[in-house]
């Protein structure tokens, strides 16, 4: 009840916490602006004359200074450099060849649709560069179509060039004054609120596992999960800030630079305690007396102790982990009595699992290498490794150097240089005085990877049109004061930056919300303001119209078809994951390299589940027009599933890593724990990746051409697709219910207490015995809980199934 009782003052401080980071930002947005009004329009005649694209310059400013910190500047900075060199010299050259004067609709938008296509393609180059990059383009070739014959081939290019530069000083500028905002100290203020709500959550947690009734851990356990949205938030945060670090040349404490691993490693086990707790054990704990809820107690204020130095910003070190009271503590040995529990008993020992991890810190995770031993590698093995990794390493520094476009690129480039091409063609012919917004205002659109097509331009669209109105309002309120209208700028830009992260409009909209006020209060001599607003609207729809056309033509895939498709490609991830579990004795005589394998095999499952929810995110913001309604919440009960296993996946790798030194100690090799244990981990395997194999080949149904010949030959799929449910022996562990998954985990517990008895009768260590009836628990728990979301996931799909085909 304490705990609840901070609640709303925890939701105040957090409340306070936005508004505080939201003003911030707009005000360094707001002085960069200020920079650039100021000087374009009050500037000596002669420096306004080489910034001859003011708008250009709101542009580059904006593009760099939103939610920046000084690191994050710099860097959009070297980036606006970068597009510069990349698009001037080559501009010039092609401006001198071709002859300004003999540039027409036609050869402008040919012009920009190659330079795009040459720009977008590289891999290495940043989506903001490219953003910049694209943007000087259109000025340059739209430039040399209206005045080219009075400008030449080189003052136009070296202006733009000129404008760009003044955006990017005035945004490193506005993040130095008042004090500049450093993203090292951004991180030590994300990494203490992150401290503070672990803290938080193991105390809620370890409450909640030592409650004498039935009711406090439900109560405490729902207060948990809004403070592990704001934790994964806040570990969001660290992740991208951290980049930026690099940027501001600031001392780095060595341990600095893995700080966000270091703390993804508490995350990961205070899930792990969620997790114990949520799986159904029985309340109160029936084998939890008052000497262990005392040793929780004091393992918490350990725990609490050593999250301080997180705070501090010390590193997170077991070695300097402070002691409660000069003592030693632990669990006490007498819990395990030699004994693997039973069914409803492997959570709570799953639950003293992570406390332990997360109390001696897990220092085998940080350096997998040490797992192996001499006598397992020859010569030969060293060498293959070091060869192997000497060549993930070249392969990683030399990824921005591959010549060799994929699909990916080679698609985007294209979206670029027709969208681009056709946009600043119908600018010009419909308006040719203004035809530069139709193609500048979609060369700040583009995103890699997929997006919501139709919602970004939607979104931007409104943007536009809002800060078209404020802008001419504000024309006319002033309009005996032209002088100042520039401060209506101020309140508008505050306005934006909470837009910018509002649901409704997002990033795309927020951004064009306030250029649209920007283009038209911040620059002077483009006529009345009513009219210029118009142009400007319908050129931006003209931009748009082609946007949308492109991406429809060339990739039409519906965002809720590419959906299907990664969830079809998590599911072949996770059975390669699954696969690895195991490793084969007569193929791996090293079980180092099939944890390093499997470690691989995890960070792209995580990956690609990651996408998948982004990717259910954007099909959602898609209209349906005339295709079914989104399902979201069959895919959202989906991706549940998926990160469960993602993170069940990762437990049981690190207890296998963890059990290896142990068996080594007790003499019991790797391959003695197989003899006892290979025969239920391939029952496991075998089901699991057998329900898994056959959910990836549903979800491909009416999905890739590839599988029309099977769906006709294939009287299962027939049958799914007329919502029939498959033949039972197809979905081996959801069609027979628990009873499958209960006689693996009873053998497996069964063998698991032979190998024990083992140990015992061999060398007596209770210190011994108690880790391993530790971790193969653990283990135990991790089979039941794959096994039972595996189930989820089937009855999930087979719901999909039924949805969309009725």
């Amino acid at each position: 009840m304490l705990v609840a009782a901070r609640t709303p003052e925890n939701q105040a401080h957090r409340a306070q916490a936005v508004w505080y980071t939201r003003l911030s930002s707009a005000f360094r947005a707001v002085m960069a602006c200020t920079i650039v009004g100021c000087t374009t329009l009050y500037g000596p005649q002669s420096l306004r004359t080489q910034l001859a694209y003011p708008a250009f310059s709101y542009v580059t400013a904006i593009l760099i200074v939103s939610d920046s910190t000084l690191g994050d500047t710099i860097r959009g900075c070297w980036h606006a450099l970068y597009a510069t060199v990349q698009v001037v010299p080559a501009s010039i050259l092609s401006l001198w060849l071709v002859g300004p004067a003999w540039f027409s609709a036609g050869s402008a938008a040919l012009g920009v649709a190659v330079s795009a296509f040459v720009v977008a393609l590289p891999q290495s180059t940043h989506l903001v560069s490219k953003r910049i990059a694209f943007g000087q383009l259109v000025i340059v070739y739209v430039s040399a179509v209206i005045h080219g014959q009075q400008t030449g081939a080189i003052i136009d290019p070296v202006r733009v060039a000129s404008s760009t530069a003044l955006g990017a000083v005035a945004s490193v500028v506005a993040l130095l004054l008042p004090y500049p905002r450093l993203s090292y100290y951004e991180v030590r203020k994300l990494c203490r609120l992150y401290a503070e709500n672990a803290s938080e959550r193991i105390s809620l947690f370890v409450k909640a596992f030592s409650a004498q009734d039935n009711l406090t851990p439900l109560e405490l356990i729902s207060q948990g999960k809004p403070l592990a949205e704001t934790g994964a938030k806040l570990l969001e945060n660290i992740e991208l800030m951290q980049e930026a670090v690099h940027w501001e040349r600031v001392p780095i404490r060595p341990h600095f630079i893995n700080t966000g691993d270091r703390l993804q490693e508490i995350e990961i086990w205070i899930r792990g305690m969620e997790m114990a707790l949520t799986s159904g054990p029985s309340f109160p704990i029936s084998f939890i007396n008052d000497e262990l809820r005392e040793v929780l107690a004091r393992i918490e204020e350990q725990l609490g102790l050593k999250l301080e130095q997180a705070k501090c910003f010390l590193p997170l070190d077991a070695t300097t982990a402070p002691e409660t009271k000069g003592e030693k503590l632990d669990i006490p040995l007498q819990l395990t009595k030699t004994i693997i529990p039973t069914h409803k008993d492997l959570p709570a020992y799953f639950f003293f699992f992570c406390i332990k991890f997360l109390q001696h810190d897990s220092t085998i995770t940080q350096n997998p290498d040490h797992l192996s031993d001499s006598s397992w590698k020859t010569n030969t093995e060293e060498s293959r490794n070091s060869q192997e990794e000497a060549k993930s390493n070249f392969e990683r520094i030399t990824c921005g150097w591959n010549l060799t476009p994929s699909n990916e690129r080679l698609v985007f480039a294209i979206k670029c240089s027709f969208s681009l091409g056709l946009a600043v063609f119908s600018g010009l012919i419909f308006n040719k005085e203004n035809g530069y917004w139709a193609g500048l205002s979609i060369a700040i659109s583009f995103a890699t990877g997929t997006q919501p097509t139709f919602t970004v331009a939607n979104t931007r669209a409104q943007g536009t049109a809002m800060g078209s109105v404020y802008g001419v309002l504000g024309c006319f309120i002033f309009k005996n004061f032209a002088e100042i209208r520039f401060l209506l700028l101020l309140p508008w830009i505050i306005f934006t930056s909470f837009l910018r992260h509002s649901r409704m409009y997002g990033q795309a909209g927020g951004i064009s919300a306030v250029l649209g006020a920007l283009l038209i209060l911040g620059r002077k001599n483009y006529g009345p303001a009513d009219a210029f607003a118009i142009a400007r609207l319908t050129e931006t729809f003209i931009g748009l119209f082609w946007l949308i056309m492109v991406e429809l033509l060339i990739q039409p895939m519906r965002a809720a078809t590419l959906v299907k498709k990664q969830l079809s490609l998590s599911l072949g991830t996770l059975q390669d994951c699954i696969e690895q579990i195991v490793p084969h004795s007569s193929k791996e005589k090293n079980p180092a390299l099939n944890f390093l394998a499997l470690r691989k095999k995890q960070r792209k499952l995580k990956s690609q589940v990651n996408d998948f929810e982004k990717f259910t995110e954007g099909a959602e913001l898609e209209p349906d027009f005339w295709f079914l309604p989104f399902r979201r919440s069959c895919y959202t009960k989906l991706h549940g599933s998926l990160s469960r296993m993602v993170d069940l996946l990762q437990f049981m790798a690190y207890i296998m890593e963890f059990l290896l030194p142990v068996f080594q100690s007790c003499g019991v090799t790797w391959r003695e724990l197989q003899e006892h244990l290979n025969n239920d981990l391939e029952l496991f395997k075998e089901n699991i990746s057998s329900s898994l194999q056959y959910q990836e080949k549903i979800t491909l149904i009416k999905l890739l051409a590839v599988f029309q010949k099977e769906l006709q030959e294939d009287k299962t799929f027939n049958d799914l697709e007329s919502g029939k449910l498959p033949p039972a022996k197809r979905l081996s562990i959801w069609t027979t219910g628990d009873e499958k998954a209960e006689q693996i985990l009873n053998s497996f517990l069964q063998h698991s207490q032979e190998i024990i008895n083992k140990i015992h009768n061999d060398d007596g260590d209770e210190v011994l015995e108690g880790k391993m009836v530790l971790c193969l628990s653990a283990f135990g728990f991790c089979m039941s809980g794959l096994m039972r979301e595996t189930r989820e996931l089937e009855k999930g799909i087979i719901e999909l199934v039924r949805w969309e085909n009725p």
